[in-house]
């Protein structure tokens, strides 16, 4: 079976991760260590201002069932439990937040050569129904991404996407926010072997007729470290330098400033990934 297109949640994925992915302008620290029965355990701190942010989470794996388990600094308890291909091309998710009663939540995906599909409900007596499909091929795929919540009968979300894919060229048109938003994504590979690409996104709003554009490149001045950098039209600047200093361990440090005002400080990020 060929590669097929991919869940909703791919369409502009490539070029958002280009101009979003790793770029911050708080303090993190991530270890991840193994127990000998092989349980994954990964403690994060992020501190946001003066405001200091912390989790622990555990991943189980046993054939084909994957459990994660996660607490954070507010005693919030998340688990998932994700089984693998109960059938070809099918995944079950079922996840739950202690002490929400209303986070229950149970998702199919689906997987196929020309389709991917994702739908959820929530465990709840009015519960909010999640779909989401793309239909299509490597090359090109249309896609929908709906939110229906049967206690008020409206739809909360519905979203459109339609991706083109083409050697070294990946375009995207999505249309948001029950048509209020409509976001163009551009994503071009330069160099394989440097890792260099150039990417953009425009997004127009018809309810105050804006628009806000951003750009950006990556490139790996060597195999183990890569540079990125993008610029929007509100003239903010953010530039990045990710290392991997050992194999799975990253440190990341990431600038902004607001090339209006100068004369204002620069946010710096940092974050530490360390993995054995």
């Amino acid at each position: 079976m060929g590669k097929g297109p991919g869940f909703y949640s791919d369409i502009g994925k490539r070029a958002r991760d280009l101009l979003h992915r790793d770029y911050q302008g708080d303090h993190k620290f991530t270890v991840t260590t193994y127990t000998s029965n092989g349980v994954a355990i990964t403690s994060t701190g992020t501190k946001k201002g003066e405001l200091f942010l912390a989790d622990v989470a555990t991943q189980l794996k046993n054939k084909n069932i994957t459990t994660d388990i996660k607490v954070d600094t507010n005693s919030n308890l998340s688990t998932t439990i994700t089984i693998d291909e109960p059938a070809p091309g099918l995944k079950t998710i079922f996840s739950f937040i202690v002490p929400d009663q209303r986070s229950g939540k149970v998702e199919l995906q689906y997987l196929h050569e020309y389709a991917g599909i994702s739908t959820s409900i929530g465990l709840t007596a009015s519960p909010i129904v999640n779909f989401s499909g793309v239909a299509g091929n490597n090359v090109v795929s249309l896609g929908t991404d709906l939110s229906f919540d049967t206690a008020t009968g409206n739809f909360t979300k519905c979203n459109a996407g339609l991706s083109f894919s083409k050697s070294d060229l990946i375009a995207s048109l999505i249309l948001n926010n029950k048509g209020e938003a409509l976001t163009a994504s551009y994503y071009h590979t330069v160099s394989p072997l440097t890792n260099t690409a150039v990417g953009a996104e425009l997004t127009h709003s018809f309810l105050n007729n804006e628009n806000a554009l951003t750009i950006g490149m990556q490139h790996a001045l060597d195999p183990l470290t890569t540079v990125k950098a993008r610029l929007n039209n509100y003239g903010k600047a953010s530039a990045l330098v990710q290392h991997e200093w050992r194999p799975k361990s990253l440190f990341t440090i990431s600038g902004e400033v607001d090339t209006r005002a100068i004369d204002k400080s620069a946010k710096i990020g940092l974050a530490l990934a360390l993995k054995p």
